[in-house]
């Protein structure tokens, strides 16, 4: 029996999916159309099943909110979502997230965005702090609501995504008119799972972003962990572990970004082996504690929250990473070409080595680095 002559029709693209970032430091804003621009360069990397952007500092007006962005199949769902949100919080302001018509976006949700403070009468079942209140409460909507999804739910940020390639998401939900101190994209090739609206890229949770490039082969052992610990797993895309994983690990358990990519990309045991005696144990420890919680497959992520972000490749560099420096400005990409798209001159560019985290934080208000 002979291979078909056009193999390449069935051919897997495994290296597929683009990732960037950038941040100022300092928190000066930096205008949608530069991430939009990066995210262009990096066009065939995708397929048009998924692109999307995580933004922060884009409502500074109600940065005392939560902001939940929905994507509802229609105003029914999104009234029984409202009404589910009235039980829990008080909303402080409604409104449809602006959008503009694509013709290349077809279909798309309704999507709307609320923002809202926890009730301060809270249920009896409201154990926890008022993080674990607004976690509990996108893991109902997502979980027992028709038809509804909560894609963002931090304050003074928000995340767009959608079935399209990322300029045309960007082009439907209008991100040339936002400024934001930082930014990530995607760019998406579906290989082991939907390409669908919920599943596009970022994964967020409360403040947590994540966008992916590459597969997370151990989304099944993650997945069963997570629930263990009362994260349920709705959106039918490997990457969403890694996002309540990260909540999880720093938010809950007070890992540090440092300690929790040693979680997710451990050195390995060999290496472990020659390490000084405390270094040695402390490896181990994380291990035995967290081994579930261990990212298998190649990947590349991007982690943001409030406080900065921070990249990451797999234990053996299986994905691409590039990352580099303009004053106080860090960007991070799949490619060094959609870097130079938006900023050519460049004073550091390098590769991270594999499993080791590039982490950068804002600088102190007001402060110097």
């Amino acid at each position: 029996m002979q291979a078909p002559r056009d193999f390449w029709h069935f051919d897997k693209d495994i290296s597929g999916c683009g990732v960037f970032g950038v941040i100022d430091r300092a928190r000066r804003l930096i205008p949608g159309s530069e991430p939009i621009a990066a995210m262009c360069t990096m066009h065939d990397r995708g397929n048009g099943l998924g692109g999307g952007f995580a933004a922060y500092g884009i409502y500074p007006d109600r940065a005392d909110w939560y902001a939940f962005h929905l994507m509802c199949d229609d105003r029914d769902a999104l009234e029984r979502a409202e009404g589910v949100i009235k039980q829990f919080h008080d909303i402080r302001h409604s409104e449809p997230i602006p959008t503009r018509k694509v013709a290349s976006v077809k279909n798309p949700p309704v999507v709307w965005r609320y923002f809202v403070t926890p009730k301060s009468n809270r249920p009896a079942w409201a154990t926890g702090d008022e993080a674990d209140y607004m976690v509990g409460t996108v893991m109902h909507i997502n979980t027992r609501v028709p038809g509804v999804f909560v894609f963002s739910s931090g304050k003074d940020m928000g995340a767009f995504k959608g079935v399209g390639f990322p300029e045309d998401i960007a082009d439907f939900f209008r991100l040339d008119e936002y400024h934001a101190h930082m930014w990530t994209g995607h760019n998406r090739f579906p290989t082991n799972t939907p390409g669908w609206w919920g599943g596009a890229h970022p994964f967020t949770l409360l403040d947590w972003a994540i966008v992916h490039n590459g597969e997370i082969s151990s989304y099944g052992i993650n997945k069963r962990y997570l629930c263990q610990h009362g994260y349920e797993c709705t959106l039918m895309t490997d990457t969403e572990v890694v996002a309540y994983l990260i909540d999880l690990l720093i938010r809950k358990h007070g890992l540090t970004k440092r300690e929790a990519s040693w979680v997710f990309a451990p050195p390995f045991w060999d290496e472990v082996d020659r390490m000084p005696e405390a270094e040695r144990e402390a490896f181990k420890a994380l291990r035995m504690v967290y081994g579930p919680a261990l990212l298998n497959g190649p990947f590349a992520i991007l982690v943001t929250d409030s406080n900065g972000m921070m990249g990451l490749n797999d234990r053996v560099k299986l994905r691409p990473l590039v990352v580099a420096e303009k004053g106080d400005r860090v960007f991070m990409s799949s490619e060094e070409s959609s870097i130079r798209e938006v900023c050519r001159d460049l004073d550091r560019v390098w590769a991270p080595k594999a499993g080791q985290p590039v982490i950068i934080d804002y600088l102190p208000q007001g402060g110097a680095a």
